[in-house]
């Protein structure tokens, strides 16, 4: 489980000031974090710590965006990014989130001098690892919901299966649309006809 981020003084001693205390964290707190290969998010002020993935996390990472991706791209729906890249939602929700996979919209595509994405994304995906589980499914799925964010997809390899989570019409829970797993298919409602083979994400 991810969970906030130690008492500041086990991160390096920062220039431009002590780190802040636990929810007065900032995006500009946030860039001043050391690149070591965890993943830094800030959600609602507080900061969360995540490890490096694993293999198998990004096998599957690499499966889901090029089904995505060329899905996407065929039908200029867009563009597919992939972790790390800053997501802030707005009003503060996330300064910033880092999902493993989240698709903008065409037209709202950041430009190449961007350092983020700011506003909310179409979809977004989660790689379940037994680290990030309930963190995924609690803090980071909350912030999703807070945000209006349309879709959400969840895959586990260790289920070897793939869940699809709408936002519901009146926009305070997720319902499942799709679940699937080897053998079987799942779909979006974000992306109409995308139809994925849950066993070319989780070959046996």
């Amino acid at each position: 489980m991810a969970q906030p981020a130690p008492r500041p003084q086990v991160l390096p001693e920062p220039e431009g000031g002590p780190w802040p205390a636990p929810g007065e964290w900032t995006y500009a707190d946030y860039r001043r974090l050391p690149d070591d290969g965890r993943r830094y998010e800030v959600i609602r002020g507080y900061l969360y710590v995540s490890p490096a993935p694993s293999i198998i996390h990004q096998r599957v990472l690499s499966r889901l965006f090029s089904s995505l991706k060329r899905f996407v791209l065929d039908h200029r729906l867009g563009e597919v990014f992939f972790a790390p890249v800053d997501i802030l939602l707005p009003d503060g929700i996330a300064e910033p989130v880092q999902p493993d996979l989240v698709v903008i919209r065409a037209g709202e595509e950041p430009g190449d001098d961007a350092q983020n994405f700011q506003g909310v994304p179409a979809l977004v995906v989660e790689v379940l690892s037994p680290s990030t589980r309930r963190y995924d499914l609690g803090t980071k799925l909350g912030a999703y919901l807070e945000a209006g964010l349309p879709e959400v997809w969840f895959a586990d390899p260790v289920a070897s299966t793939i869940r699809v989570h709408a936002l519901s019409e009146d926009r305070k829970r997720y319902v499942e649309l799709s679940h699937g797993g080897r053998g079987e298919s799942v779909t979006s409602r974000v992306l109409p006809g995308l139809r994925i083979a849950v066993s070319e994400i989780f070959p046996s």
